[in-house]
């Protein structure tokens, strides 16, 4: 690991114990979250996982970002395989005293990422054509979904951090949403997997975003409040992965 993720005490429960098996880097994340009906999305999630809220209110985020770096343990990034943009639409659960998050879709410019983390980690990966440059100061960033079979779904945005960066709080909303250390999928016979992860501290930015396009949370079967959406912006993440392993082991 680098110095960066060997610290470790800001872990709400101690690493594996077996070893990481993937790396990657996130770059120019925003997070735009939604507060939403837990009775709505109870209807896409397993029984086996229970909705977290944050004072009982229950919560659904669009994130866009890039990766890098994205490898196997012991092994180099592979040029043209490794660094690609990638989406999510997810919300936050809680099994067995672990809360991780939920996704129910994620997008990527890549065709080999989508096909193995479709069969190795049980995800829910579509294809997608997408772009992601900075101009300006401003992230700019198109996502249209291409994976055959699936919803149609597409997002266009453009955003920017806006202020000082800063550590959120335990117990804050902010520290809810994105201090995260696992998350959760299942197979298609309805099997429930965690996947640990492991990364440093978030350091986070207020955002400003303009959001041209977003069919993200409709292609899921959620629908948007129109409340004001809260923003937030990551500059850059790195962390690691462990393989899946069925609830209760």
């Amino acid at each position: 690991m680098s110095a960066r993720l060997e610290d470790i005490e800001h872990r709400p429960w101690p690493l594996p114990r077996r070893p990481w098996i993937m790396a990657q880097s996130w770059h120019d994340l925003l997070f735009a979250h939604w507060p939403a009906e837990a009775e709505q999305l109870r209807r896409q999630i397993p029984e086996a996982l229970a909705i977290d809220t944050y004072n009982g209110q229950a919560w659904v985020g669009v994130v866009p970002f890039r990766m890098s770096g994205v490898r196997l343990r012991g092994t180099p990034g592979v040029a043209g395989v490794s660094a690609f943009p990638e989406l999510n639409v997810r919300t936050y659960v809680t099994a067995e005293g672990k809360p991780g998050v939920w996704f129910f879709s994620l997008d990527a410019a890549n065709a080999l990422a989508v096909a193995v983390a479709r069969r190795w980690f049980h995800l829910p990966y579509y294809r997608a054509q997408m772009s992601c440059r900075e101009r300006d100061g401003w992230v700019e960033y198109g996502s249209k979904r291409t994976h055959g079979g699936a919803p149609t779904a597409e997002l266009i945005t453009r955003y920017r951090g806006a202020g000082e960066a800063f550590a959120p709080q335990k117990g804050s909303l902010e520290h809810f949403l994105t201090e995260r250390y696992c998350l959760y999928a299942a197979d298609g016979r309805g099997r429930v997997f965690r996947g640990e992860i492991h990364h440093a501290p978030w350091l986070l930015q207020k955002a400003e975003a303009r959001i041209s396009v977003n069919t993200m949370t409709a292609a899921a079967g959620i629908d948007l409040p129109r409340s004001e959406l809260l923003l937030h912006f990551a500059k850059r993440q790195d962390m690691v992965a462990w393989a899946p392993q069925p609830l209760g082991r």
